[in-house]
């Protein structure tokens, strides 16, 4: 899946290799720079031959405009495309997952994205299981699937080798907002928060007047949230080039922040103390 689509998206994923074999597009608001993406990204779908549907979802009242993006300048694009409108609190569900929209704050109808997974089985416990005499294989797996097995008579249910389940992972996006305390209540112990951090902290006025944050209202969020991983992203030109000074503000305030860059890739695992990732990981 693609969250935004901006101007030039379609060579930025053949430059990392990305592949186009996306099922869906979560556009967060009309600003033209999250967008306009969409117009070469339908055209190169064309040409490669695209038949699977595309699935684009934005906030209430972006159905038309995203519509006129798709088909401009042609009559079909050669795939079906379906286009979904999504206000605050629902959700797109998918098999073990779903992407919700959330609330956002940035002077015209605009929705957050969180990727949120169905709860895990516990653990199993195979020193449980062995010493109950349950012989190793397959009533192993239906144990751990929910199934109660009967050995010799007697009937053993999961609770009693199983733990309770764990949460899933959980991914959040907001685009472009102001900083918001419904964000940190959503956010609350994800294992990655994607936020805006248009400027630093010595232009929080304009932040303020243009509906964004800043480096350390991003970073105030990530650490009230206590978040695993916090990415700042959407970052302003005269950052971009130095983006050192505006990651240690937001450092200053939450030591899992980073600034994003074109081509990084993030491993999101499992919230356990075996595969917990560290916040200084390069």
């Amino acid at each position: 899946m693609l969250w935004d689509c901006g101007e030039g998206t379609q060579r930025q994923m053949m430059r990392f290799g990305t592949g186009f074999s996306i099922w869906g597009i979560f556009v967060t608001h009309l600003h033209a720079d999250h967008f306009l993406g969409l117009i070469g990204l339908a055209r190169t779908m064309g040409l490669q031959g695209r038949e699977e549907p595309l699935h684009i979802f934005g906030p209430p009242g972006s159905g038309g405009t995203l519509r006129d993006a798709i088909y401009l300048g042609a009559a079909r694009v050669g795939f079906p495309v379906h286009i979904q409108e999504l206000a605050p609190g629902e959700a797109v569900e998918r098999e073990g997952y779903e992407v919700a929209a959330f609330e956002v704050r940035h002077g015209l109808p605009a929705v957050g994205y969180m990727l949120r997974e169905q709860d895990r089985p516990g653990r199993f416990d195979v020193e449980r299981a062995r010493g109950l005499g349950i012989p190793e294989g397959p009533l192993f797996g239906r144990l751990h699937a929910g199934q109660r097995v009967e050995i010799d008579g007697r009937v053993i249910e999961p609770e009693e080798v199983v733990g309770p389940p764990r949460p899933g992972r959980r991914v959040l996006y907001t685009g472009d907002t102001r900083p918001l305390d419904s964000t940190v209540e959503l956010a609350r112990g994800a294992q990655a928060l994607i936020h805006d951090a248009t400027f630093g902290e010595e232009e929080v006025g304009r932040a303020h007047e243009t509906f964004h944050s800043t480096a350390r209202g991003a970073a105030q969020i990530g650490r009230r949230a206590q978040v695993e991983r916090l990415f700042l992203t959407h970052v302003s030109a005269r950052y971009s080039a130095q983006p050192a000074p505006l990651e240690k503000e937001a450092r200053a305030a939450f030591s899992c922040a980073r600034v994003a860059y074109d081509g990084l890739e993030v491993e999101i695992g499992y919230d356990s103390p075996d595969d917990a990732q560290t916040c200084d990981d390069g």
